[in-house]
């Protein structure tokens, strides 16, 4: 009886895919939120009149 061998290549392509996956979604929900929270409120930065503190 053969015992059939790990395709570890495949494998490692599959972890490697899904890591990817996970961080384009990550990527996307930070720029989602950012817009959001830009959205919610624009023009936060202070004019140019003012003195900004350092």
């Amino acid at each position: 009886m053969a015992v059939t061998k790990r395709n570890y290549q495949h494998e490692k392509r599959k972890k490697d895919l899904d890591k990817k996956q996970k961080k384009e979604d990550k990527k996307q929900r930070k720029l989602e939120k950012h817009a959001a929270q830009a959205k919610d409120a624009p023009d936060q930065a202070p004019d140019a009149g003012e003195a900004v503190p350092a």
